[in-house]
């Protein structure tokens, strides 16, 4: 099997045969709770960088080269080293323990791709939503989103290099993020630090929809 399998948009299939087999795989009596969470926010975001930060096996990514037919509609002033962008989705995979076991799906960040957010959310039991402090205003969209359909969310700001500190209560004022619902800093390159996110919603969705 070839090591990475890419089509013309850049989309690459995860690997099964260099994947480390999990208890679960081997045990099939014990199948485990499936749970599917969504990372969503807004463009550029970070959310690629999450599920690849987190997945235990090679991530799938749609990705594909930015060009000039993108320019006046994507906002790139702050992230200018962004050369490529998600135009369907993430999907990457994370073992929490032995009988729990996450599916991640990053959602699109750009307006014109929010009409698959529907499929994407669907069977979720819940979301992180990305955060830049430079531009708060992207992650509204999807606060919004996840309000109005009752899936139960998080909010993490992923400090990058050069902004600006903020504490979470400043954040939650600033978006008017209800007090029942997690607000955290985080960086999604570090693997401990998206589980510990990851961990926040699950305890979360489990508070929200204990069934």
């Amino acid at each position: 099997m070839d090591s990475v399998v890419s089509d013309a948009v850049g989309v690459v299939s995860p690997v099964e045969s260099d994947e480390e087999l999990k208890p679960w795989q081997m045990d099939r009596t014990r199948p485990p709770a499936a749970t599917k969470i969504v990372i969503s926010g807004g463009f550029g975001v970070g959310k690629t960088t999450l599920v690849t930060a987190a997945s235990e096996i090679r991530p799938l990514q749609t990705e594909a080269l930015m060009t000039e037919a993108s320019e006046g509609m994507d906002d790139i002033s702050a992230t200018p080293a962004k050369q490529t962008t998600t135009v369907a989705m993430d999907f990457g995979r994370l073992t929490l323990d032995d009988d729990l076991v996450l599916y991640l799906f990053g959602t699109p960040g750009q307006q014109r791709f929010w009409f698959m957010w529907d499929d994407l959310v669907r069977g979720a039991i819940g979301a992180v939503v990305l955060a830049d402090t430079r531009r708060l205003k992207d992650c509204f969209p999807a606060l919004d989103y996840f309000e109005s359909c009752g899936v139960p969310y998080v909010v993490a700001v992923n400090h990058f290099e050069g902004s600006d500190p903020f504490e979470p209560q400043d954040v939650r004022e600033a978006l008017t993020v209800p007090a029942h619902v997690p607000v955290m800093i985080m960086d999604a390159r570090r693997r401990i630090s998206v589980i510990e996110t990851l961990l926040a919603l699950v305890a979360h969705a489990l508070e929200e929809s204990p069934e």
